[in-house]
């Protein structure tokens, strides 16, 4: 049943008209609602959203609940949810059709090759939350904020884009801060290592994932990483 519920859900997103995807790495090539091609770089804001707001994008967003309630907080701003997996998309993109958030839409692919998708300068934030730590030393650079990352950041964020990481790991909330550091073109503007203890220090930090709720109940701290790409 499972299964199937999966292969449903995927034949469905494939009709959605705020779903782009791209399936061969090799090659990248955009496609759109009814697998019809489609080229956004450097046009996203003209083609699809319909006007020149900022860009934010949310990396390895799951099933995209934090990039629907940015796009809910901010009316102003334009955001798009990255993932490689389709079925996990389907319901944040449900929830943007079905509640009329047109400045709201997901991107499937693999977040290596996400320079192919955007100009540089188009995209002004980049949010990562609760992504897969990778806690082997060997698989360091798969961690989505390191060297390798942050260069493909760099390539896509207009001047001085923010970059901001939630996560509940102590290990990966560490190695951030290391490679932020290490790179002289990056400005540590924030760093919290509880946020929950005291109050908010900017409103979308209260946004919740579902992996954020099951890390809450089994006692996790909360650490935020809010930094500047130049």
């Amino acid at each position: 049943m499972a299964r199937k519920n999966k292969l449903q859900k995927f034949a469905e997103v494939l009709s959605f008209p705020n779903v782009y995807e791209c399936y061969n790495v090799q090659q990248p090539e955009l496609m759109g609602a009814g697998m019809v091609p489609v080229d956004l770089k450097g046009k996203w804001g003209a083609v699809h959203f319909n006007n020149n707001n900022p860009i934010t994008l949310e990396l390895a967003c799951g099933g995209g609940e934090y990039t629907v309630a940015l796009g809910r907080q901010f009316p102003d701003r334009n955001f798009i949810g990255v993932d490689v997996k389709g079925n996990r998309l389907w319901k944040g993109a449900k929830t943007a059709l079905e509640e009329g958030l047109s400045n709201v839409a997901f991107l499937r692919t693999r977040i290596e090759i996400i320079d192919q998708f955007f100009a540089p300068g188009e995209v002004a934030e980049i949010w990562i939350t609760f992504p897969d730590p990778f806690p082997r030393a060997s698989k360091e650079n798969r961690r989505l904020t390191s060297a390798f990352f942050q260069e493909k950041y760099r390539q896509i964020l207009q001047a001085g884009g923010l970059v901001h990481l939630k996560h509940d790991d102590p290990d990966f909330y560490r190695f951030t801060l290391e490679a932020i550091s290490a790179d002289p073109r990056n400005q540590l503007l924030y760093q919290n290592d509880d946020i929950y203890a005291g109050e908010l220090a900017f409103p979308e930090l209260g946004i919740q994932t579902l992996y954020e709720s099951f890390h809450l109940a089994a006692g996790k701290t909360i650490k935020y990483v809010r930094f500047k790409i130049s």
